[in-house]
């Protein structure tokens, strides 16, 4: 189906790619966005509404949304979410330290009166929100949506990793009387080195990170007790460790914490914002015999259990826009600093052979296959289709004059088609 607009940007019930080759060629239409195909009506600032109810899977990795009626599914998208953020402030973060301490006079301090403001979220945290809503916002330019149903979760991770623990039991954690969380991992590991069992003599024990610190943190499960030999001799590539980090709970506590703050930003936004829970939409998914996937749960969210499903869904890709440090760590030679934000155009912002100049991210055709440019170097573009793979049959790089547009990159979503 296509998605319809009328004259005032407003949308209308949605019509068949028929009728709307029609519209086009009869000049009644014109095509408004080619990502997720809509048009536009040159004439008529009314249409036809029904009752369409959205329903949103939130989640920290992926997020599920169908949008219905009652006898037809219109939208159904599975989205992927950005978890690179925290890395990337952590890179930011060393590098501005180390610009700082580089080269420059002491400088001190000049206030010490910062505070966190009230309703403050992580980085992290805050685009996950702010990418539920951008979806949102989507989906009601093209559909005249009138409810939205939100599955909000809850996780209890006492009872993840102890299922029988009740009453006074919350208030014994795992690092009960330890003075910090170092004491507490030497004396689960029974101050032994977890390589060498204490073979190496070295009565020097350290504490190992299994993941790096700025993105594994520093829970307990990450944190490992070594010998300084053995950790010495890691770090120099002289040994590897048979140590696996235990479950982590990242995502459980980003659901935690997101959850009200989401529903509160949909609700301030958008009208009649509902909200539902996990065991009724798992109860209606096991009834229907669907799959678990994000977007076969967003249908179960919005009730309409009777409405024909669509044969395809969009899956969206969420991408960054800009590099967010200034320089590359290795430099040029010369001792020069490069810039870390590679130019915008592609070669050097020279158009093809049909006079259109390309950009990263930027939706194009290559032998009839539908694509990506995931970068480029020296005039020569990397495909890739829409979940990040190199496309099948295609050369390692491609020259920009063998690429043909499709749509522009709008912003920080990628929108590919997959069948359901």
């Amino acid at each position: 189906m296509v998605y319809v607009l009328n004259k005032n940007n407003e949308p209308v019930m949605p019509c068949s790619e028929r009728k709307a080759r029609l519209l086009l060629k009869q000049g009644k239409a014109v095509i408004y966005r080619k990502d997720v195909f809509a048009i536009k009506l040159i004439n008529g600032s009314y249409g036809y509404k029904q009752h369409i109810t959205m329903g949103i899977d939130c989640g920290s990795k992926h997020i599920g949304i169908s949008a219905t009626t009652d006898k037809k599914e219109l939208f159904s998208v599975n989205a992927e979410l950005r978890n690179d953020v925290v890395k990337l402030l952590s890179d930011r973060k060393s590098l501005r330290r180390t610009r700082r301490y580089r080269k420059t006079r002491y400088r001190k301090p000049r206030f010490d009166n910062r505070r966190i403001k009230e309703g403050w979220l992580a980085p992290s945290i805050k685009q996950k929100i702010d990418s539920h809503v951008r979806i949102v916002s989507l989906i009601h330019k093209l559909l005249p949506v009138k409810q939205v149903n939100v599955e909000v979760a809850a996780f209890d991770m006492q009872k993840i990793k102890n299922p029988g623990i009740k009453g006074t039991e919350y208030q014994m954690g795992e690092q009960l009387d330890s003075y910090n969380v170092r004491e507490y991992v030497l004396f689960r590991d029974n101050h032994i080195c977890r390589h060498c069992k204490g073979k190496s003599k070295d009565d020097v024990l350290q504490v190992h990170h299994i993941e790096s610190r700025k993105t594994g943190g520093n829970a307990p499960n990450n944190l490992v007790t070594l010998c300084k030999t053995c950790h010495e001799k890691y770090h120099s590539g002289e040994i590897t460790l048979n140590v696996n980090r235990g479950k982590s709970f990242r995502d459980a506590s980003a659901m935690s914490t997101m959850r009200w703050f989401l529903y509160e930003e949909l609700k301030n936004k958008f009208s009649n914002v509902k909200i539902t829970y996990g065991y009724i939409t798992k109860y209606k998914r096991i009834k229907l015999g669907l799959s678990k996937e994000h977007y076969n749960d967003a249908y179960c969210i919005t009730d309409n259990l009777n409405a024909k499903r669509l044969c395809n869904h969009h899956l969206i890709r969420f991408i960054h826009r800009h590099s967010r440090i200034l320089h590359v760590q290795t430099f040029s030679k010369g001792g020069k600093r490069r810039s870390a934000s590679a130019p915008y155009w592609l070669n050097g912002g020279k158009p093809s052979k049909v006079g259109i100049k390309f950009t990263r991210f930027d939706k194009v055709k290559f032998n009839d296959v539908v694509c990506f440019i995931g970068g480029s170097s020296n005039g020569f573009a990397s495909l890739r289709d829409i979940q990040w793979n190199k496309v099948n049959g295609c050369l390692t790089t491609v020259t920009v004059n063998k690429l043909a547009l499709v749509s522009r990159r709008r912003g920080s979503m990628l929108f590919g088609e997959l069948c359901g």
